[in-house]
């Protein structure tokens, strides 16, 4: 127990430097006010020395306690269960250093969290409907977590789009028109509104659904309010950004000039399609298009560029396809992307400009399966 009165100043100080949050690695848990008691303004956690400030405490130093008992340096916030883990039951596995670097880590991340400018905040919309039989549940905490240091949450609550718990399953008849029609509802009554209020001036999208509801989502954002689409990691499991790898350069291919059959665009970057898969829909004289990448795979979008480069190779194939088939021509589109990119997709299609397009979704142990169509299509259009 501290023997040490810190002064007010110091208390406030470290306090604040800590966000009222446990500075224990991985804890973070808020100190401030308890909605059980009814507490608003209670303060639950404790100051606690790193360096003891008795020679006999731990860490302890019969020269440095006394020099650094009210040092704010050496101090930092606990919770009541990781005091006494620091301080009694594991207090000899918790070094001078462990502790400082807890406490340099903790406080940089209040800093950069508390110093970013209002102008920079951004309302958090989620979207999270059945893929198989799983359901895709999207953490807050997580969320977050991931948007500094360019953005931050404007409100403490998220908008969502969460169509979760459905009995229709995506291998039923009616699932995508249902999903659709229920997506196209809530963004109208959750997003649309506030945007057109100027509520809403920037919108940090966090997605997880099967791949022709994430390009309806997109289509649905288009170019209504600025966004910033991010990506869900397998590893490590995280939506932070990992910039541990060189940009993705995307690589189109185009079918024959003579080619006269139906038109289909494979968008192939979280796993290589074979032709024979679309042949199998669509035909043996099928005008194939693809953009793919290097090595696909589920992780390969990895940060912010890579959305972009993207987006700037499809705004291009797009226009090549307007330019070559004009808009009597249905594309048919097959997806095999991160979920990011297939938010993309929809945003950078542009509706009354680009080709009308049929969406497919890949099913297993049947194929790719069609779903439904994006944008007006003429009369003799199927």
């Amino acid at each position: 127990m501290s023997k040490t009165s810190i002064p007010q100043r110091i208390q406030s100080a470290i306090w604040a430097r800590s966000g009222g949050r446990c500075e224990y690695r991985g804890c973070n848990v808020d100190l401030v006010g308890d909605l059980i008691a009814n507490n608003d303004d209670g303060l639950f956690g404790f100051i606690a020395h790193i360096v003891a400030d008795s020679p006999n405490g731990p860490r302890g130093d019969a020269i440095r306690s006394p020099l650094l008992a009210a040092d704010l340096n050496n101090l930092m916030i606990l919770c009541h269960r990781h005091h006494k883990i620091v301080d009694v039951d594991e207090k000899d596995a918790h070094t001078e250093e462990m502790l400082l670097a807890m406490k340099e880590e903790h406080e940089a991340r209040i800093a950069t969290n508390t110093g970013i400018s209002a102008e920079y905040a951004s309302h958090v919309l989620r979207f999270g409907a059945t893929i198989g039989s799983n359901e895709a549940l999207l953490s807050t905490q997580a969320i977050f977590a991931a948007m500094p240091p360019l953005r931050h949450p404007a409100t403490r609550t998220t908008i969502d789009l969460e169509m979760i718990n459905q009995a229709v399953r995506d291998n039923e008849e009616d699932y995508w028109a249902i999903q659709r029609r229920n997506l196209d509802r809530l963004f109208a009554e959750k997003v649309r509104g506030r945007i057109e209020r100027q509520e809403i001036k920037h919108l940090s999208v966090f997605a997880l659904a099967p791949q022709p509801l994430l390009i309806e989502l997109g289509r649905l954002l288009y170019d209504i309010v600025p966004t910033t689409v991010h990506q869900r990691h397998r590893e490590p499991e995280t939506w932070n950004w990992q910039r541990d790898r060189d940009p993705l350069e995307f690589e189109v291919s185009r079918p024959p000039e003579g080619a006269k059959g139906p038109v289909a665009l494979k968008i192939a970057v979280s796993a290589h399609v074979n032709d024979d898969r679309i042949h199998r829909v669509l035909g043996e004289d099928t005008a194939i298009w693809s953009i793919t990448v290097h090595d696909p795979g589920n992780d390969v979008v990895r940060q912010p560029e890579d959305l972009s480069a993207y987006r700037i190779t499809l705004r291009a194939l797009y226009e090549e396809l307007q330019t070559r088939y004009g808009e009597q021509t249905l594309l048919h589109l097959f997806p095999a992307m991160p979920a990011s990119l297939a938010v993309e997709t929809g945003r950078v299609w542009m509706p009354k400009v680009n080709l009308a397009m049929r969406i497919y979704d890949h099913v297993r142990d049947v194929g790719f399966v069609p779903t439904f169509i994006i944008g007006e299509l003429s009369s003799n259009l199927s």
